[in-house]
């Protein structure tokens, strides 16, 4: 998972996750990936529309989003 963030921050890719909260809730977020730590990352979330600190670990998944759907989000 790390290497795919780090990734991402190299290519500015946007991506959508899958993510478990420390209360067992799991979101799914569409997130641009901003710095890449040890055991935690900060990305833009495009759900909450701030900047936010994830736990690499909780994450479930990870899948790039492709140009053409992006734009169609973001611009809604």
């Amino acid at each position: 998972m790390r290497d795919q963030l780090v990734k991402s921050v190299e290519y500015s890719e946007h991506l959508d996750m899958m993510y478990m909260a420390a209360d067992g809730s799991i979101s799914k977020r569409r997130i641009s990936v901003l710095q890449v730590g040890e055991v935690s990352f900060r990305a833009y979330c495009y759900l909450r529309q701030s900047k936010r600190t994830f736990t690499i670990d909780n994450i479930l998944a990870l899948v790039p989003v492709h140009k053409k759907e992006r734009m169609v989000i973001e611009c809604r």
